[in-house]
């Protein structure tokens, strides 16, 4: 065959370009679109053994659900349609690896750090209360580990965990505030460690230097990143840092909190691949969690309604308490400040802090400040007048974007 110029070949030989055969193409076209057809395969297969990992990573807590089940009858209503209620404990167990070096093992755990957090329906602020060990309270009749059953006592709270675990907590709190504990998570000493480490370190300011032994903190005064060991002795000091008193210990794990939070809400961790799945796996590889909980798709969930919550709005306080009269180095409520606050609480109610007195935190087992009313205004003859609203009451606390030094 020839062109048009009597040339064999046509285009080919006259040099102009040479078309690919057709099966030529359609085999390239095959083998590109095997190729992205087996790297779906294998993201799709990653994700989901990533997913799978992370998910069989969490604790699921069934004993304590079988135990609350059991005195369903007795606990608090829900009154907040869409709030959730859910108490954080910090377990002192030393079983489980990474735990031997804080002392023996006896076999025993008390809640070094109990935080009841409440989300409210909106899900556009966050209130955590903490609730001090030492405070003595009712505790209902609870099931051990062994199978045996306590009596119903008036002790310490951190008794609670000890003796029944989450399950008898859980009761102990719906005793005591009247509020329906919706979910609980547990984590140890070596998944907190974890959890700071994974997301770089956290930032906290200190007024003075710290040189404990004992905490094994050795720090200048000012701002500081603490990793796994030293954050650990940062929130779980007691009687070696500071004035020794539980009230300065848990202003110090709320200020941490406080930096935690808004290090998780940055971008260096939310959206950074390399952060943001070792948090994940140290997160769920270090929670017991109600069944309801147990799962990464529900921890999703519940992270998402509130990754938004400015930091300004995520708020930390203690319940009001203060020495107890029996045993000053026990503490008592204050009321009716508490009931105040608890009743706040369920019934999804705004909560109100201001910082605390500067020689608030330098006074050793200083009574907690009580929560106070709005004050009326005078007029220009210096009077009282009257507002035509209730008041809003307003509690000693902090928030998350206000990480004074401590």
């Amino acid at each position: 065959m020839t062109d048009s110029a009597g040339i064999p070949g046509g285009t080919d030989a006259a040099g102009g370009e040479r078309r690919p055969p057709r099966n030529r193409r359609r085999r390239l076209l095959r083998w590109i679109g095997l190729g992205l057809a087996l790297l779906v395969l294998v993201g799709t297969a990653a994700g989901w053994w990533l997913y799978n990992k992370l998910d069989g990573n969490i604790t699921e807590d069934t004993s304590a659900a079988a135990e609350l089940a059991r005195y369903e009858r007795e606990r608090p209503a829900h009154l907040a349609t869409g709030a959730q209620n859910i108490l954080l404990i910090g377990s002192d167990s030393r079983s489980g690896r990474g735990n031997a070096g804080y002392g023996e093992d006896k076999g025993t755990q008390r809640s070094d750090t109990t935080i009841l957090l409440h989300l409210p329906q909106d899900r556009r602020s966050a209130t955590a209360v903490s609730i001090p060990r030492d405070l003595m309270t009712q505790i209902p009749s609870c099931l051990r580990p062994d199978g045996s059953r306590t009596g119903a006592s008036f002790a310490q709270f951190n008794w609670a965990f000890e003796w029944g675990g989450a399950a008898c907590t859980i009761r102990t709190v719906e005793k005591l505030t009247g509020i329906r504990i919706d979910h609980h998570m547990v984590i140890d000493f070596s998944g907190f460690k974890r959890m700071v480490d994974a997301v770089g370190g956290v930032e906290v300011c200190l007024a003075k230097p710290i040189d404990d032994v004992q905490a094994k903190l050795r720090l200048p005064a000012g701002l500081q990143t603490l990793r796994g060991e030293q954050a650990l002795g940062f929130v779980r000091a007691r009687h070696s840092l500071g004035n020794g008193s539980d009230t300065e210990r848990m202003g110090r794990q709320q200020q941490f909190l406080g930096s935690l939070v808004k290090k998780v809400q940055s971008n260096g961790v939310l959206l950074n691949p390399t952060r943001l799945y070792p948090l994940l796996d140290a997160a769920t590889s270090s929670l017991t969690t109600d069944p309801g909980l147990a799962s990464l798709r529900n921890m999703y969930e519940l992270v998402r309604g509130v990754r938004d919550i400015p930091t300004d709005r995520v708020t930390f306080l203690t319940v009001p308490r203060r020495p107890y009269a029996p045993n000053p180095n026990r503490d008592e409520l204050v009321e009716p400040d508490a009931t105040r606050l608890f009743r706040q609480l369920r019934e999804d109610e705004p909560v109100t802090v201001t910082p605390p007195e500067p020689s608030a935190s330098s006074a050793a087992r200083t009574p907690a400040p009580t929560a106070t009313d709005a004050v009326p205004e005078g007029n220009s003859t210096g009077e009282a007048t009257t507002t035509p609203s209730a008041p809003i009451p307003t509690f000693t606390g902090t928030t998350a974007e206000n990480a004074e030094c401590r």
